[in-house]
């Protein structure tokens, strides 16, 4: 088991009552990984592991220990999220990896700032533990990626990370479509476009438990670089304003990223 220490922080929080969430987890062949991440699900809150056509008996582990397991039988990050946000029940949606890089347990200041109305998305900007945590090219990529959101939407962030929380009404409202890698950036995007108040918070980042689908490779990383692109190209959704965003008043930043 890996240790994991939770940044200082988020200490005084953790003394008080854990809110109640749902948990995603898209899972794809994370058997070694899935004991580690769902016995720090914290009290109360429910996991909702996707077993993304696993081979490996991933979804009769986490159904053993007591997760909500799904199906979703289509490959790719993006329809097991949407799979779990569709099965989640709570008010609140939260979505972790399931390698055992993130702590689940991070996530509690996260939903508190959602149901305390302090935001609308929380997102956890990935600080690395380790050197092998995360790999020079996905680095670069997450980088690269950073760089055009800002001048799509306004937003300052840092990180395009897995772990995040949002109320679940909302995000279904986004009317993602997204069922690749491009699906957490879409979320983003959409989130900037409806004038949502998008909030960042550093989170240790772990070695991953096995070999990334995703990001452990140059063509993993061009692939998922290649996906996110199309998203930033997407015209703005015809969504309306629900909240101030943090960046601007009314989603004013993201509407004149926009039209850069």
């Amino acid at each position: 088991m890996k240790p994991v220490t939770i940044p200082s922080p988020h200490s005084p929080a953790s003394r008080l009552p854990a809110p109640t969430a749902d948990v995603v987890l898209p899972c794809l062949n994370e058997a070694a990984a899935l004991p580690w991440v769902l016995e720090r699900i914290p009290p109360g809150w429910r996991a909702v592991v996707v077993d993304n056509d696993s081979t490996d008996g991933s979804g009769d582990i986490a159904r053993a220990l007591g997760a909500t397991v799904v199906h979703e039988p289509r490959r790719g990050f993006g329809a097991a999220c949407h799979t779990g946000l569709a099965a989640a029940v709570a008010d609140v949606v939260c979505f972790c990896d399931c390698d055992a890089s993130l702590d689940p347990a991070l996530l509690v200041p996260f939903v508190r700032e959602i149901q305390e109305d302090r935001a609308d998305l929380v997102l956890g900007r990935r600080r690395p533990h380790h050197r092998r945590a995360w790999p020079a090219h996905a680095r670069l990529g997450n980088l690269a990626l950073s760089r055009m959101l800002r001048r799509r939407t306004g937003l300052r962030l840092n990180d395009l990370g897995p772990l995040r929380a949002a109320r679940r009404g909302k995000l279904l409202e986004l009317a993602l479509t997204d069922r690749r890698n491009g699906y957490p950036l879409q979320m983003v995007v959409r989130a900037a476009d409806a004038g949502w108040r998008v909030t960042e918070h550093d989170v240790p980042y772990l070695p991953r438990t096995g070999t990334s689908k995703v990001t452990g490779t140059w063509r993993g990383t061009w692939q998922t670089v290649r996906d996110m692109r199309r998203v930033l190209l997407e015209p703005p959704a015809s969504t309306t304003p629900t909240a101030t965003s943090a960046h601007g008043p009314g989603g004013r930043a993201a509407r004149e990223g926009a039209r850069r």
